[in-house]
């Protein structure tokens, strides 16, 4: 689960990491006020929306008069904003932290999430701050430090300084930002969370360490032993069919392609998308209906996949290792009939009694193609889609 960056920084000032003075609105009439409250001449207003990138797509604006921010306020609330984090779906803006603007003398880097091949969480620094760390990975690779803290020692205070040192820090920054990074792996620990980033974390004019933005993830399987973090959940941030998936306990994520897929297993839905692109097809979405699909299921996961208008076909691939394929059969044939399903629907079934659930597709006079390989259903689906 994804947090705004006004609650990322709620929680940072809890554990003793400065934030710039700022306040969320959610609409213009209080903006005035809070810009008062803040003091000072020129105030930063930033969309509040699950995407990095806001600046490019006019989601940060710095003001120098209050009517000039109430009118960049008002420009996003309301609207919707596209970075190039959100592959061309807007997401809308409901609120706006309002705040105060800082000198910054350097921008930096800093970030924690879990490393599971280590199995330990990785501190990452780097004086490249302001860039995506992928980027800064993969261009300058030398900008990045990072230390391992060990699940039962703990993070260290050598380990802290030893980022301090890589970014060139001295003095008195040194153990502010041993403060910061030991805050920060309170708050991973404590909350159970799957990444954390500071970015950029600023060295202001006068030589202090601010945390100019913040992003944090929860690990959604841990959201029960913290009800007061899942309350700050903001569905209106997700897609409407994940969240709507979601609810069915379906894995669906929402892709470009036209050639919607419905599979039971996380790896032969990869599979499955593979061989849709080998044929010159692109899938639509990730859709893993589970080991334990039923009838119900399957009419949920065709309305999904549905709901995308882009979808010109579809490909059914079950593997009836827990469940038997007659049985899924009966459940696609009840879907397309109760959906009302009205573009080319294709079936590959394996497995448990696969040539009878095979049988029930051939007999149900419905529109359904039903192939013997997933490579002959795949290159099927993507003819069917071209044609639609």
């Amino acid at each position: 689960m994804n947090l705004h960056e006004y609650q990322a920084k709620e929680l940072f000032r809890k554990v003793g990491i400065p934030t710039p003075n700022g306040e969320v609105v959610i609409d213009s009439d209080s903006v005035e006020v809070v810009a008062k409250d803040i003091g000072g001449n020129a105030w930063v207003a930033k969309a509040q929306v699950h995407a990095g990138g806001r600046g490019k797509g006019g989601g940060v604006k710095i003001s120098t008069s209050i009517d000039d921010l109430v009118a960049a306020t008002n420009q996003m609330l309301g609207n919707t904003l596209i970075t190039p984090q959100t592959h061309g779906r807007g997401l809308p803006i409901n609120s706006v932290l309002i705040e105060e603007t800082l000198d910054i003398e350097r921008e930096l880097y800093l970030g924690a999430l879990v490393d599971r091949d280590q199995e330990k969480i990785v501190y990452m620094a780097s004086s490249a701050g302001g860039m995506d760390i992928e980027q800064v990975a993969a261009e300058t690779p030398e900008k990045i430090v990072t230390v391992h803290a060990d699940p039962a020692a703990g993070l260290q205070a050598y380990q802290c300084r030893q980022l301090a040192f890589g970014l060139g820090l001295e003095g008195k920054q040194i153990s502010a930002l041993t403060k910061i990074v030991t805050g920060l792996h309170r708050l991973f620990t404590h909350n159970d969370l799957s990444l954390v980033e500071i970015n950029p974390l600023i060295i202001t004019a006068d030589g202090e360490l601010v945390a100019l933005d913040a992003k944090i993830n929860i690990d959604d399987n841990a959201l029960y032993r913290h009800p007061k973090l899942k309350d700050l959940h903001d569905p209106s941030q997700e897609d409407a069919a994940e969240l709507e998936a979601s609810k069915h306990e379906l894995n669906y994520i929402t892709l470009d392609g036209n050639i919607g897929c419905m599979v039971n297993g996380a790896g032969l839905a990869m599979a499955t998308m593979d061989l849709i692109k080998l044929q010159g097809g692109e899938p639509a979405n990730f859709l893993d209906v589970g080991g334990g699909t039923t009838a119900e299921r399957v009419a949920v996961a065709f309305k999904l996949i549905l709901s995308d208008s882009k979808v010109k076909a579809i490909l059914v691939n079950i593997f009836g290792g827990i469940v038997r394929c007659d049985l899924i059969a009966e459940g696609i044939i009840s879907a397309i009939q109760e959906v009302g399903v009205d573009i080319p629907v294709v079936v590959r079934l394996e497995g448990t009694n696969a040539p009878q659930g095979m049988a029930l597709l051939k007999s149900s006079g419905l529109n359904i193609d039903v192939e013997d390989t997933l490579t002959g259903a795949a290159k099927k689906a993507v003819e069917k889609g071209a044609q639609a």
